[in-house]
């Protein structure tokens, strides 16, 4: 069945799945890969902020305590993250500041979570934390300006809700951090924005209002709330590895929605949510992120996530990436949109796809979303269907669309269509084909950059009475970006194709 697309707009296409993105542990961010990485993944995506642990924990070098004359003294260093933020904001993206982990000099126990080892306990003082914060924070204001760093989300903590993350998911003891911690970011500043809890996704209903009802009980500050979002089932471990079921998408976007509807009817209903984490795994070692498929899974996700929330922070930009351990492969089932040595993934492209589109919302549905710029340039993005269950990939899956053509002179239409696939646009496929090399060598390197180039063909489509049918055939799990411009037909008189041979006029 044909789709007759509406020339009037139906709505607007928000910046929610670009708002932010996810990175491995700060310190990361002084890497050369990781800095290649971020700069290719802003020249083609362009995220607006990131966000990773670690900004407190001791690979920074932030918390210096020393003794000196027999009193116990800190000294606040800011060098490290003095260069990270300054390379980042070079590259057009702000940091979404996460609070955490506790350095090792103020923390109250031993306990620490990734092979990093981020401490994840309260701090033994939380005066002495709280200078820290507004050490930390004032730091920011004073090198970047008042101005640019209200721009900044803070977000207290990660995950408070699981003893991974929070020593015994204690939730009165992170109420106490997030108020101390609050209440030091706005003896900065009134109008910085502050917020929480950053719950993971299998946090109970009843954390979030009760956390609500504490910050609305004491009236504590607080500017955004925050969680996660994952739809993996639990692991299946293999070396250097993980399998996992997956829950079908729409699973994602009922957790974008979770924390609207926990907090209906309270008083913080009115503020923005914000989605700091998401994938399909929350593992940074199951191959399912570097497939087509995943590409395919997520793209209703990134269609309609804009509806629910905020923003929501794909987890991560890069495999550049330490939490279980160092990558012993170049694919090795990393969270990243891009490998180490700056491998695009289908996923990349899916976001890069999205960076095509335009404001104005035409029509979306199930397998499609169509959009139309300033120009009249119509972008449509169209998936496949996937199948959680592994059941055999659907081949020419159809998308047909009768769209409109505002400029009312143009008798053709060029249409530039880009792809990805299991067969067009798959490096991890490329990868296996030559027999899963741990470290390529140069020429390996340079042939899965070319199998990582999206399929792309070009045409001309007939106008007729203002329209242009576009039929879309997706092959197995592809990801396509149809896009369909008016042509201005400036050819001179002059011109015959038959004669490029030298032919006689006709």
């Amino acid at each position: 069945m044909r789709i007759t697309v509406a020339e009037r707009p139906v709505g607007r296409l928000s910046d929610a799945w670009r708002l932010a993105v996810g990175t491995g542990r700060l310190d990361l961010a002084l890497r050369r890969d990781y800095q290649d990485s971020l700069a290719l993944v802003q020249r083609e995506i362009g995220f607006r902020y990131i966000r990773g642990h670690g900004l407190l924990s001791d690979g920074l070098g932030v918390h210096r305590p020393y003794e000196y004359r027999d009193r116990r003294q800190v000294r606040h260093a800011f060098g490290y993250l003095d260069q990270i933020v300054d390379a980042y904001l070079e590259l057009g993206v702000r940091p979404f500041v996460e609070l955490g982990f506790m350095p090792s000099g103020l923390a109250s126990g031993e306990q620490t979570v990734f092979w990093w080892r981020g401490n994840v306990t309260p701090p033994r003082s939380h005066t002495e934390w709280a200078d820290l914060v507004r050490a930390t924070i004032g730091h920011l204001v004073d090198r970047y300006g008042l101005d640019e760093v209200r721009g900044w989300p803070i977000e207290v903590w990660n995950e408070p809700d699981l003893k991974e993350f929070w020593q015994d998911a204690d939730a009165d003891a992170y109420h106490r951090l997030y108020e101390v911690t609050a209440y030091a970011v706005k003896d900065v500043d009134a109008d910085l924005q502050v917020g929480g809890p950053a719950l993971s996704p299998g946090a109970d209903d009843g954390w979030l209002p009760r956390f609500a009802e504490f910050v609305t009980d004491r009236s504590v500050p607080i500017d955004f709330v925050s969680r996660h979002a994952y739809s993996s089932g639990p692991a299946q471990h293999v070396p250097f590895g993980v399998h996992q079921t997956l829950a079908p998408a729409q699973r994602l976007l009922e957790q974008f929605a979770s924390p609207r509807r926990l907090l209906a009817g309270t008083a913080l209903a009115h503020l923005p949510v914000h989605i700091t984490e998401f994938n399909s795994s929350y593992r940074p070692d199951n191959p399912i992120h570097d497939t087509a498929f995943h590409a395919a899974y997520l793209a209703p996700v990134l269609a309609g996530g804009g509806d629910l929330v905020d923003s929501f922070a794909y987890w991560t930009f890069s495999d550049v990436f330490e939490e279980v351990g160092i990558p012993t492969t170049l694919f090795h089932g990393g969270f990243g949109l891009l490998t180490h040595r700056q491998i695009r993934k289908p996923t990349y492209h899916l976001y890069a796809f999205m960076n095509r589109l335009g404001t104005q919302i035409l029509a979306r549905g199930a397998d499609h979303l169509v959009t139309r710029d300033d120009t009249g340039r119509i972008a449509v993005l169209a998936w496949a269907p996937v199948d959680v269950n592994g059941g055999e990939p659907v081949d020419g899956h159809a998308v047909r669309l009768s769209l409109p053509v505002t400029d009312p002179a143009a008798r053709t239409a060029f249409l530039l269509r880009s792809s990805v696939s299991e067969e067009s646009g798959n490096a991890w496929r490329a990868w296996c084909e030559l027999g899963r090399p741990p470290s390529p060598t140069a020429r390996q390197l340079d042939v899965l950059r070319q199998a990582a180039e999206p399929a792309r063909r070009h045409g001309s489509l007939p106008v007729l009475a203002g329209r242009v049918e576009l039929d879309l055939h997706l092959a197995r799990h592809e990801v396509t970006l149809a896009e369909v411009s008016p042509v201005t037909d400036e050819t001179p008189p002059w011109w015959d194709e038959r004669r490029l041979l030298g032919g006689e006029a006709s």
